[in-house]
């Protein structure tokens, strides 16, 4: 299954990087940002969470949830929160259940094979409204916020 725009977006079950289990429906009437990255405590991984941290009162503001997944486990995530101060929630994927499921791309550097970087934005009653796809991690919170508020109006 791939996620498809009008569609409700792909059920998880997913624990942050403090253990905790969250699900779709736990943003249910929330707008919601799905942010899929490759792997913790990198370079363009690391902006991403800085960014989103730096912005998450504005998303609060908006009513837009925001989370990030890659396949680390729930340790990696948390040591990667610590190290940055992040106060946005990031998912382990580790067996990559929701990163097949979405239909998220995979490319290689180096010899390894990480997930691409792609954005889902998923609105209040779960359906999939947009996919942004090798996302850019400069500027793109603001390409998000911006996005969303023009969907909410």
């Amino acid at each position: 299954m791939t996620a498809e725009t009008g569609k409700r977006f792909v059920d998880f079950n997913l624990q942050n990087q403090d253990g905790k289990a969250t699900t779709l429906d736990d943003f249910a009437g929330k707008w919601l940002v799905v942010y899929v990255y490759p792997k913790d405590d990198t370079p363009g991984c690391t902006i991403q969470g800085k960014s989103f941290t730096a912005s998450k009162q504005e998303f609060d503001d908006a009513n837009i949830a925001v989370v990030g997944v890659s396949a680390d486990d729930v340790a990696s995530h948390k040591d990667f929160c610590n190290k940055f101060s992040f106060t946005i929630d990031l998912l382990a994927d580790p067996n990559q259940e929701l990163l097949r499921a979405a239909g998220v791309g995979q490319s290689e550097y180096k010899g390894t094979t990480y997930w691409d970087r792609t954005s889902f934005v998923i609105d209040p009653e779960g359906k999939l409204r947009k996919v942004y796809e090798k996302v850019s991690p400069e500027g793109h919170e603001r390409v998000l916020l911006d996005d969303i508020k023009g969907m909410q109006a």
